[in-house]
């Protein structure tokens, strides 16, 4: 028997007269792992770390040693969620020594958090004499033990990590980011994330693996009946929940699932177990899409435990002190939790962790639901019916108002609900400035189901389709026939209007299907996008194909990103020659293009504009690449901004380029989205702009109205003055509020 099984049913044993004591369950599972240390750390009030058992350290430095939360390396496994495994933990920057406790000998450490319903309640430490990285079957049997371990801290007093103490009536504001626009007030209510499971430990595999495969039949048959019956008419964002299925059904996850009911856990454990690990391993990435994935996965396990057990005791308790008109909070929340709670009437929709591109995202737009996403320690702050404003307009969260600011945004309602009248009478006039410049707005998508937000914005077109988002639902990378009817689909709904399909955007720290990923310091500037196609050329001409058989003679327009050098743009450019030459009919025509996100390719645009189609600015990647600022980590947001100097000048350079060359440019970035930023960027020339489908109406409003010859020469002046200046931001918005500009 292997060692893991071996702990597992010695635990079993210990536990079968019901919760064993925390000094016998420790010190068995360091004889069982082969450490001389094995310590477990309790949550107590005010956020601190206490020591509760120990098996190899001083026993007198029991409820005597203290770390706070974000201190020490125990401090910063609580803090971060995240387990950490050090072969030399002494010169590690967080290492915090205690003298009590006698560990001034032992090298190697292994801690991960012990988490209870998403919160954390302590932290177990396992320690070696001799320098040692804990295997891959250890950390797997350690945190089955953190989740028994839970079970006992609950029971003997550990505080919740997420307590506000005393002052939490008072009112708190929020900055958050808008996931579906729209204001709403109401109660809230707070989702958890599941219970956590009644039984861990189990001996017979086989009558748990068939409990798995009846839940997980239920749960699809659930989905099923979900997609067939509840989708509005008319809103039918079926490709989400397609997709939610797909990862519901993936037989990686469920191999993964299968084989810890082998190791000794129950089906629910180890459902709670993998969807734990996948949800760590999320949390790394930094790109929001993909992280959106679990929200995905944690739907579809919440969907098999609820199987499993037999009822949703949970959410049924929710719904009988839910009121219509309430305002959910959520840390993560799938598109058919969302769909179901949609269903139970509620107003409006907090994901903490939620983001703009994804499938919850995409679903409250569908439903016409205000949603805000990114609102960090909203949920730890909030009690259960306390009153919230949700402006997704202003992309702010107000817990508990004062009945002015109630009362005001009662009025702020009123007032939106005439605005969107008059953004939908914008739909069908001509896209021109107040002074006669065109302008064209376009949509960025990445499914099929987005496409008919052309028709409800009057958006000219798709400016950026990304391909990889149905691929990174599905967990794979389809074969030809897959991703031509995708593509064909798109075009299909497009309808004759220009589609630009942006080629795999995969790799670093995206999930690339079907390989095996690299760790790297630095992803955003590692093997993604363009690179992984090059050098896995197979995988691109894949797609190249499947996009010319969809265009089946209609017009093609093709945009490679990530292009870094002039070298780089012929050889996928080749590649896609080379497949153009063997289908039939051939595109009406075939445009290809480049996004311009890497700031090495400014010193090669007269040649790249001699040979590029189309340029298309990616304004998030060049941003953050030339103030090397990355825009995934919290404490880079809104440090540097695209309206300053040194961005100005460089987009001004590139519009010279391209006006001289008499090639197309645009820009499809997160800025074009935002009225002021819109402003500015068509003041400089850059007049084609793609963006979420629900800023197309808005931005055409700004630009509509603003005189843009009155305004290029107040930009020029406000960019000589103020050389050295971190932003123009300031006095920008202060010219268009004189301007009576609603930005």
């Amino acid at each position: 028997m292997t060692t893991p099984l071996r702990l597992m049913s010695k635990l079993r044993q210990m536990m079968s007269g019901g919760l064993a004591p925390l000094g016998e369950v420790i010190g068995l599972v360091a004889a069982e792992i082969g450490a001389e240390v094995c310590s477990i750390y309790a949550m107590r009030p005010g956020d601190m770390l206490e020591l509760r058992a120990t098996h190899g350290l001083n026993p007198e430095a029991v409820g005597q040693t203290r770390l706070r939360v974000g201190q020490g390396i125990v401090g910063l496994v609580a803090a971060s969620g995240m387990l950490l495994n050090l072969a030399d933990a002494q010169n590690h920057p967080a290492f915090a020594y205690r003298p009590e406790t006698g560990e001034d000998r032992y090298a190697s450490l292994l801690a991960l958090p012990v988490r209870r319903a998403g919160h954390t309640l302590g932290v177990l430490v396992v320690q070696c004499e001799a320098p040692r990285r804990f295997g891959a079957d250890d950390v797997e049997v350690l945190e089955t033990v953190a989740m028994l371990l839970a079970e006992l801290l609950a029971a003997t007093g550990a505080v919740d990590g997420a307590e506000e103490g005393f002052g939490a009536a008072l009112p708190r504001q929020f900055d958050a980011v808008a996931l579906a626009p729209g204001i709403a007030i109401g109660p809230l209510i707070v989702l958890g994330t599941g219970r956590p499971p009644r039984h861990v430990l189990s001996d017979d595999a086989a009558a748990e693996g068939e409990r798995l495969r009846l839940a997980v039949a239920e749960m699809r048959a659930g989905l099923d009946e979900l997609i067939a019956s509840r989708l509005p008419e008319g809103r039918e964002p079926r490709e989400v929940l397609e997709a939610t299925r797909l990862i519901a059904a993936d037989e990686g996850w469920l191999r993964r699932v299968a084989e810890a009911i082998e190791g000794g856990l129950t089906a629910e454990a180890a459902v709670h177990r993998v969807a734990s690990e996948l949800r760590e391993r999320m949390r790394r990435i930094a790109d929001p899409y993909l992280r959106e994935r679990l929200a995905d996965m944690e739907d579809a396990a919440l969907r098999v435990l609820v199987c499993l057990e037999g009822q949703d005791g949970e959410v049924d308790e929710l719904v009988e002190r839910s009121p219509a008109g309430a305002i959910l909070f959520a840390r993560r929340l799938g598109p058919a939790q969302l769909l179901d709670w949609h269903a139970r009437g509620i107003a409006g929709v907090v994901v903490e962790e939620g983001s703009a591109s994804g499938h919850a995202a995409i679903m409250a737009r569908a439903l016409g639901l205000p949603a805000l996403g990114g609102v960090r320690g909203a949920i730890d702050a909030a009690e259960a019916g306390d009153e919230v404003v949700l402006d997704a307009d202003d992309a702010t969260l107000i817990l508990r108002p004062e009945q002015e600011v109630h009362v005001a945004y009662l009025r702020a309602i009123a007032d939106r609900d005439n605005r969107i009248a008059g953004f939908l009478a914008l739909r069908g006039r001509p896209s021109v400035s107040a002074d006669g410049t065109p302008f064209r707005l376009l949509i960025n998508a990445g499914l099929t189901l987005e496409v008919d937000q052309l028709d409800k914005t009057g958006a000219a077109g798709i400016g950026l389709f990304r391909t990889e988002i149905a691929m990174m639902a599905r967990g794979s990378i389809p074969d030809v026939a897959e991703q031509q009817a995708i593509y064909g689909r798109v075009m299909d709904a497009a309808d004759g209007r220009p589609v630009r399909f942006r080629t795999l955007d995969l790799g670093g720290d995206k999930l690339l299907p079907d390989a095996p990923s690299q760790p790297e310091e630095n992803p955003a500037m590692g093997w993604r996008s363009l690179r992984v196609g090059l050098d896995r050329p197979a995988i691109l001409r894949r797609q190249l194909r499947a996009m010319l058989l969809a265009a089946n003679g209609r017009p093609l327009s093709v945009m490679f990103p990530m292009v870094a050098t002039l070298a780089e743009f012929r050889q996928a450019r080749g590649l896609l020659y080379a497949e153009a030459a063997r289908i039939r009919p051939a595109p009406a025509s075939l445009q290809i293009g480049t996004m311009l996100e890497v700031p090495a390719l400014l010193w090669a645009l007269p040649e790249l504009m001699r040979e590029a189609h189309f340029v298309s600015i990616g304004s998030n990647d060049l941003l953050q690449f030339l103030f090397a600022a990355d825009r995934g980590a919290p404490g880079m947001a809104g440090r540097y901004d695209l309206i300053s100097a040194p961005m100005l000048s460089m987009l001004d350079h590139v519009v010279r380029e391209a006006a001289a060359a008499g090639v197309p440019l645009s820009l499809c970035g997160e800025a074009a989205s935002r009225p002021l930023e819109a402003m500015v960027l068509a003041s400089l020339g850059i007049t084609e702009l793609s963006m979420s489908a629900s800023s197309v109406l808005p931005v055409k409003s700004v630009l509509g109205a603003v005189d843009l010859a009155a305004f290029r020469p107040v930009l020029d002046r406000l960019r000589a003055n103020t050389s050295g200046h971190a932003s123009l931001r300031e006095p920008v918005l202060a010219w268009a509020r004189e301007q009576g500009l609603a930005v």
